[in-house]
């Protein structure tokens, strides 16, 4: 059971921020508070919605000492008896700590592992998996970088996708997936095993993550057109190198301007997720192996298609679905991510 004291404190912050809201603020204190009102506002109704089941149920149970509501206590109380579990569970998700970052559009990279060509084909087959579940979900999905193989691969690709809850859900991707097919330049018929790397990564605003313009150098290319099959005849390609880290990233799909635009935020979501991840470990080493931990060097999910199937194996789940996944739905598998990880967290908040 919540402790009434620990929800009395938060709808006071509630109704401490409404009111301060009302007054006149500077637009970055009015920015700070409205997320953190606007975080609150779902956690708020339910306690409401609890509360007032709780006074609900101890009106019913006052009835029993009267002879003329007796008998509709007992009727009722029943029912509000097995309403509380419920709003109670409902309740302590809402409480559940959250990860700033959900809010946020995602950034997208995904590149061939193990496996040569067929590797760049099966990261081909994850890129338009992901394309297509944004489709799904109403979710803008923005290309910033496509490099294909001449069989139709992919060397590298990264997107932006914005929309509702969009890394709230895409975060439990980053991992490595593992294809287990037989490729069509096999003439054997043999089963290939091939993997291909997926990150996602919260976008970062320029507040997040400061980068001097003294730690990056960035250098202009002559890009070729969509297929290979002509080329630009002005450098609008762009490639910005991070110093201190040695990271790089390239841009090469919009003006030399908006090249530089996305590339900058490539980078600086890299280096806002290293930051993300240097705290994480710093908070809590012994949660590294849980579901969302966003190790992409951890294989995560298999896509068996002789069987029809794929198995997440971060959760045990196993869905012979392979062509509807593939074609974007991924909803069943998400949702039980999603659901393994308010588990765990539920259970140690309860430690």
């Amino acid at each position: 059971m919540v402790p009434l004291d620990k929800l009395a404190q938060i709808t006071a912050r509630f109704e401490f921020l409404e009111a301060k809201l009302n007054t006149a603020l500077p637009p970055a204190e009015i920015a700070t508070l409205s997320r953190e009102y606007s975080d609150l506002r779902p956690v708020v109704t339910e306690i409401a919605a609890y509360r007032q089941s709780l006074d609900d149920l101890a009106e019913a149970e006052g009835w029993l000492s009267d002879p003329e509501m007796k008998t509709l206590a007992e009727e009722e109380l029943p029912r509000l008896k097995a309403r509380i579990p419920a709003m109670e569970q409902a309740l302590r998700l809402a409480l559940l700590p959250k990860d700033a970052a959900d809010a946020r559009p995602a950034i997208l990279e995904i590149r061939p592992g193990t496996g040569g060509e067929e590797a760049a084909l099966f990261a081909h087959d994850l890129w338009r998996m992901y394309e297509r579940h944004a489709e799904k979900m109403g979710w803008r999905f923005e290309r910033l970088e496509f490099t294909a193989t001449e069989l139709g691969g992919v060397k590298e690709a990264m997107a932006r996708i914005e929309g509702e809850g969009v890394f709230a859900r895409l975060k439990y991707e980053s991992g490595v997936h593992r294809v287990q097919r037989v490729p069509e330049t096999e003439a054997g018929g043999r089963i290939h095993t091939s993997a291909a790397t997926v990150a996602v990564l919260p976008e970062a605003e320029e507040v997040d993550i400061d980068i001097p313009a003294a730690d990056i150098r960035i250098d202009t290319m002559r890009s070729s057109g969509a297929g290979g099959q002509h080329v630009n005849t002005t450098d609008s390609a762009v490639r910005i190198t991070h110093l201190p880290t040695g990271i790089i990233v390239t841009s090469s799909e919009k003006s030399q301007h908006q090249n530089r635009a996305n590339a900058m935020a490539v980078l600086r979501a890299r280096l806002y997720e290293i930051e993300r991840e240097r705290l994480a470990t710093e908070r809590a080493e012994n949660r590294r192996s849980q579901v969302g931990s966003g190790d992409r060097s951890e294989r995560i999910r298999t896509y068996n298609f002789p069987q029809g199937r794929m198995t997440d194996h971060r959760i045990n789940l196993t869905l012979y679905a392979l062509p509807q996944i593939l074609a974007g739905d991924l909803g069943e598998v998400i949702d039980a991510l999603v659901a393994h990880d308010q588990a765990a967290k539920l259970a140690e908040m309860d430690e």
